[in-house]
């Protein structure tokens, strides 16, 4: 995929279709993708959450993709079905969560190649209103 379609992108969902093998075995593939196109401001990838879609069409249950996971820098996994709504909002909540983590922990680190010079008062990058800050 191209770089616009990651601009300013915070966060992924990286879908499979379990009835599909296909689908899983691209899945580094696209994670690959993702890493090399888009970071967070602090260089770290976007935190990425694994859906193994359809799981309403199999019978058996999904081996654990824990390991997957964490190996390949996945935050989480869920099975999900689109069709019957299952773990669609925890999977969403999941993602949110961890760009909120990351947002947070955005605003405690001190921006690389920043100057807070004495007397400043700016306390936000969108405020520039002080004419002692340095970027």
């Amino acid at each position: 995929m191209t770089r616009v379609y990651y601009r300013e992108a915070v966060g992924a969902l990286v879908v499979f279709d379990v009835t599909r093998a296909s689908t899983f075995e691209a899945v580094l593939k696209w994670k690959d993708d993702l890493d090399s196109k888009v970071t967070l401001n602090h260089g770290r990838p976007v935190p990425a959450v694994l859906l193994a879609n359809k799981s309403d069409q199999i019978a058996y249950q999904l081996p654990k993709l824990d390991s997957f996971c964490r190996e390949n820098g996945f935050v989480d996994w869920f099975e999900t079905s689109a069709k019957e709504n299952t773990n669609i909002k925890e999977a969403a909540w999941c993602l949110v969560e961890h760009i909120l983590n990351n947002e947070e922990s955005l605003m405690t680190e001190p921006e690389p190649n920043s100057i807070l010079l004495s007397g400043c008062t700016s306390t936000t990058s969108s405020n520039f209103n002080c004419s002692s800050c340095l970027k």
